[in-house]
């Protein structure tokens, strides 16, 4: 089973900062998932919608400039990376598991991919590119066909795995609180991988690698090595 840091290793740094990255990257992650908008002409590496949760500043961030972004703290002093600033400190050294958070980050995304391996030694096999919105997934594909998709889910679909195998995915990344074994079977009959998220317990793990589960989430990596 892949164990993937979420946001790095959000559970013992801020999430989505460049310490929480370096941690799972010192913890020995084979891969780590991050969250990417877009404001201001950048790509940031942050989840939430609005920014009072985990930085002192306030608003949607997609609303807001590059310089006033720039000077939030996003817990121990961290700033809110940007895209390429996380892409320069990983190198290629782990696969990257990249959230589209909304519109307008495909194309950018995109562009990022092909200069870090151009530059920082990453390789087409590192990235999964995922997202929610699934016609932005479905932009990416146009744009970086050869590359992997994650279809994010975080229901029980109706018809189970057939949204993702439509989109071409390589993975089908659900949500632990709506995971069943009927889920996971229909999905890998399909050619589909099949990505939980967020598990922290050892014993939650098991339960799924019982299910077939073919990787996790974690905002605790360390718990899992």
């Amino acid at each position: 089973m892949q164990i993937i840091a979420h946001r790095g290793a959000s559970g013992l740094a801020p999430e989505n900062t460049l310490k929480a990255m370096a941690l799972a990257i010192e913890l020995g992650a084979s891969a780590i998932e991050l969250d990417v908008q877009q404001a201001d002409g950048e790509l940031w590496v942050f989840h939430d919608r609005r920014l009072e949760r985990c930085t002192d500043g306030h608003g949607v961030l997609a609303q807001q400039s590059a310089a006033y972004l720039a000077t939030l703290d996003a817990g121990e002093g961290e700033r809110i990376p940007t895209l390429w600033q996380v892409m320069s400190l990983i190198a290629g050294r782990c696969e990257l598991h990249i959230e589209l958070k909304g519109p307008h980050t495909a194309e950018a995304v995109a562009t990022l991919t092909r200069r870090a391996e151009s530059e920082l030694g990453f390789t087409p096999a590192q990235w999964v590119i995922s997202s929610f919105h699934h016609p932005e997934l479905a932009r990416f594909a146009r744009l970086r066909p050869e590359l992997r998709l994650g279809a994010l889910t975080a229901n029980l679909p109706l018809q189970h795995a057939r949204f993702a195998e439509q989109l071409g995915a390589w993975s089908l990344n659900c949500d632990v609180d709506f995971v069943d074994a009927e889920l996971v079977a229909d999905a890998h009959r399909r050619g589909l991988r099949v990505l939980v998220y967020t598990v922290d317990e050892v014993s939650d793990r098991d339960t799924l690698a019982a299910m077939g589960v073919d990787g996790i989430f974690t905002n605790r990596p360390d718990r899992f090595s």
